[in-house]
């Protein structure tokens, strides 16, 4: 039976100061004695959601992806979230996915918030990450793509196998817009026929904007496995792979999709 240990820590966040969310988050992920594989931190986690790239960047030989990489380690576990990068004179909102043995992936975010100005200080990304992981693969998205269904849908390869078990996005959403997020998780969950794994951040930030958390596991028909709204959490939970085997046996609907290609 394939099982994969994922860890959700939905947490607070201090505005812009690097220093104490790391000293914070180290804590928490020291304080895991759980087996755990992955270990999920929200978006933009040693900041908040900024727009000051030209401050609060790093590149990736910055401190924070060694922060990463040396509690990955530590921890034997992948660590992932996402922060500030700058590259070639250009500032990402780039999920890291930092493997044990120092190695890494990267996810930079597709649809930017240009209701808040994203899209006037980052350069939008290209390209999706799906992560290989003891035979599951795990679709790796940031906040804002989650209403963007054609980045995160399901497509065939030629042995007519699905891309992906797992669709995971890290957040720092909102709480007055909190129903969207809850809804548009279980809609990903249930049209793609995989568990969907949101995380998200709780506590005011620096433009004093409420989030609410309201972290959420979905599983491939919908049915919510975990769900925490306001409070700082540290959840663990045990995928089973079969469960989405059996779900795509029992409802082929994937059959009847419409083929495309994302230019």
């Amino acid at each position: 039976m394939s099982s994969l240990h994922f860890t959700i820590i939905q947490t607070s966040l201090f505005w812009e100061d690097k220093g104490a969310n790391l000293d914070k988050l180290g804590q928490k992920i020291r304080s895991i004695q759980e087996p755990t594989e992955i270990i999920v931190l929200p978006e933009m986690f040693n900041t908040g959601f900024s727009m000051q790239p030209e401050i609060m960047g790093e590149t990736m030989e910055g401190p924070t992806v060694d922060w990463m990489r040396r509690l990955s380690a530590e921890k034997k576990a992948i660590i992932t979230g996402s922060l500030i990068i700058e590259e070639n004179g250009k500032y990402y909102n780039r999920l890291i996915w930092m493997l044990p043995n120092g190695q890494l992936g990267y996810y930079d975010k597709r649809h930017l918030f240009a209701f808040a100005g994203e899209d006037q200080h980052y350069t939008a990304g290209k390209k999706r990450l799906i992560a290989s992981v003891k035979g599951w693969k795990i679709n790796l998205q940031i906040c804002y793509d989650l209403r963007f269904p054609v980045w995160a849908r399901q497509q065939l390869n030629e042995e007519t196998e699905k891309e992906y078990d797992v669709l995971l996005y890290v957040a720092n959403w909102p709480e007055k817009r909190n129903h969207a997020w809850k809804t548009l998780l279980t809609a990903r969950a249930i049209e793609n026929q995989c568990f969907t794994i949101g995380v998200n951040r709780v506590g005011l930030d620096g433009h004093n904007i409420a989030h609410s958390g309201d972290s959420m596991v979905v599983g491939p028909l919908g049915e919510i496995l975990y769900h925490c709204a306001y409070e700082e959490d540290i959840f663990h939970i045990r995928l089973q792979k079969e469960e989405v085997n059996n779900t795509r046996e029992r409802f082929p609907f994937w059959k009847d999709a419409d083929d495309f290609t994302i230019l």
